[in-house]
């Protein structure tokens, strides 16, 4: 594998080749497919370079960038089937929070009976100074509405996976890291729709129950599949016959529900029914995916291996997507967007930071703030602008913001992994 990635290297410094004479002799023709193969063969080629290994997931995102600006109608319809629909991208989304669902495990919510003070203060930094910058910074750069708008939402977000491989990679404090990203989840479904509505109501219109539902159907239900499975590996084999029992039943209902009632009966009930049952389906139907997906895995022990790489997949699909879909907006916009997203990202970082030591935590607790605080969930923003059918504008922040959070989270990592804190020094 690791020669096929020296050879991908060698295809990417020909095809850089090719870009450069195509941009010095403005032939689209030569530069355009050339670009593509530079970003993607560097994309493949760099695992091959040990120091640059860890960011070879960021290189496929900025390959997804590249592609969707250059071709985007590649990345707009394949045929009748139109990438940016709501239903299409809740799928992905939920594919995405599975995946990360499967990195969770029940025991991370026992984390906070022992860190109950970091998780506190992580969580109140997250979901203010985030949103809060997110509002300073479309006053400042006066960005359309729309896309004002995307800022706050990704700032309104809870934070993702990629915090705790952060904290990992810089050796600080994981407990704390993971169980802030779980207990931030959960809160998601009610302070993102809130923050929202206060920060971006005058800007796009603002459901808050719709957008609560919509939260809880992309991250709460395929989270809580995964975490059944995660219960389903220790469970004695009665509980196990149990739950199995329940996913048929499961399965029972959803058959009868779409053969003989949603159309007949469920249809002509007022709104609020209509959430309310659309909810407890979905719940339903997550109950299946744990029991199905636990069964394929007790036959092949390494999916679990294997599915984060969907939600990989899953997030370079939403920027190839949104990009794509944005093109426009982003080649007017495109470098003060990002401006603002470094800014952003960098204020999260410091006041995470800064604001935990204020609050006597330990260092390397006050380092897992800063990127409980810093990185944000871009798959939720994107599935939510999504949803909203604002892909394009409102979206267009998360695909920004995305990969600069991969970059400079790798490199804030990789520096303090280098300047470990010294035990002795810190507080009792």
């Amino acid at each position: 594998m690791k020669y096929l990635r020296k050879i991908c290297l060698g295809i990417t410094a020909v095809a850089a080749l090719f870009l450069l004479y195509g941009l010095w002799q403005q032939q689209p023709a030569f530069w355009q497919p050339a670009a593509v193969c530079t970003a993607i063969g560097l994309a493949i080629g760099i695992g091959a370079v040990d120091k640059l290994k860890n960011y070879q997931y960021t290189a496929w995102i900025i390959a997804a960038v590249v592609a969707a600006m250059i071709y985007p109608q590649s990345f707009i319809k394949w045929g009748p089937v139109d990438l940016r629909d709501r239903w299409l991208i809740l799928v992905v989304v939920q594919f995405v929070m599975f995946g990360m669902g499967i990195q969770m495990s029940i025991r991370d919510f026992s984390g906070l009976a022992r860190t109950g003070k970091g998780v506190l203060i992580g969580l109140i930094c997250h979901f203010s100074i985030m949103p809060i910058m997110g509002l300073i910074l479309t006053k400042v750069f006066s960005f359309d509405p729309e896309i004002a708008a995307g800022i706050i939402l990704i700032g309104s977000c809870s934070s993702g996976l990629a915090s705790n491989v952060m904290v990992y990679l810089a050796r600080a404090n994981l407990v704390l890291s993971v169980t802030v990203t779980a207990i931030a989840t959960l809160a998601a479904p009610f302070l993102t729709p809130l923050l929202m509505h206060l920060l971006a109501g005058t800007l796009v219109e603002v459901k808050f129950l719709p957008m609560m539902l919509e939260i809880i159907q992309m991250v709460i239900v395929p989270i809580g599949a995964a975490l059944l499975h995660d219960y389903l590996k220790q469970a004695p084999a009665a509980r196990k016959k149990t739950i199995n029992r329940i996913a048929v039943l499961c399965g029972v209902w959803l058959c009868i529900m779409f053969i003989f009632l949603w159309d007949s009966w469920f249809s002509h009930q007022s709104l609020s029914v209509i959430q309310s049952v659309t909810i407890f389906n979905f719940f339903t139907g997550a109950f299946i995916v744990g029991t199905l997906y636990h069964f394929v895995y007790t036959r092949f022990k390494k999916i679990d291996q294997l599915t984060p790489y969907l939600s990989m997949f899953g997030i370079v699909y939403f920027t190839t997507v949104t990009t794509a879909a944005g093109r426009d907006h982003l080649l007017q916009v495109g470098l003060w967007l990002f401006l603002a997203a470094v800014i952003h990202n960098g204020a999260g970082y410091f006041f995470g930071y800064w604001l935990a030591r204020i609050f006597k935590l330990d260092k390397n607790s006050a380092r897992t703030i800063a990127f409980e605080v810093g990185l944000q969930n871009g798959g939720m923003a994107s599935g939510l602008a999504g949803s909203m059918g604002k892909l394009a504008t409102v979206g267009l922040a998360a695909a920004v913001f995305s990969p600069w959070m991969n970059i400079s989270g790798s490199l804030l990592a990789n520096f303090w992994r280098k300047k470990p804190v010294e035990k002795e020094s810190e507080p009792a």
